[in-house]
């Protein structure tokens, strides 16, 4: 799928592509513990699943600028160990996890956080309980689950054309 249908482009060959270029991960996520994470809506935001039930996930996100937190299941039950200005466990799998996805220094920018040498995001987070729904990063998540029913092959999937493939590698 081409972008730019004029017979002469007027930039680099990446302004008129339909596909951009990926960062690779920081460090390898262990997609068990958080098989979701983004920085997107103002958000860093994503899926974490439960310690104690396998068939549990929460969607944990916080906001940035505002460090507002929020924790609850799938199905909008809040987490029990969310409390007024302290991150529970699934907030800070979200964090490590995307730290090592973006590296500490993107996400404290994105977060808008000044963490100390050598200090955690976590720790340097001044938050209030600031619940937002989690449909629409749980259904983003489940969207995503589902490419990966999808047999392989070569031939374009048309709602994937702004994925990133093979760009720059």
């Amino acid at each position: 799928m081409v972008s730019n249908t004029s017979p002469e482009p007027d930039g680099p060959d990446w302004e008129n592509a339909s596909v951009v270029r990926v960062l690779p991960a920081v460090a390898a996520r262990k997609l068990t513990k958080a098989p979701f994470v983004e920085l997107a809506d103002g958000r860093l935001q994503g899926v974490v699943s439960s310690g104690s039930d396998i068939s549990r996930v929460y969607v944990a996100s916080v906001t940035a600028g505002t460090h507002g937190l929020s924790c609850s299941t799938n199905n909008n039950r809040p987490c029990g160990g969310l409390n007024q200005g302290w991150a529970c466990k699934h907030l800070d799998a979200l964090i490590e996890e995307a730290v090592l996805q973006y590296g500490q220094d993107r996400v404290a920018r994105f977060l808008r956080v000044e963490v100390p040498e050598g200090g955690r995001i976590t720790h340097c987070l001044n938050g209030t309980r600031d619940p937002v729904p989690a449909a629409a990063v749980f259904s983003r998540f489940l969207r995503h689950l589902s490419y990966l029913e999808l047999p392989g092959g070569t031939s374009p999937i048309p709602e994937l054309h702004w994925f990133p493939a093979g760009v720059g590698r």
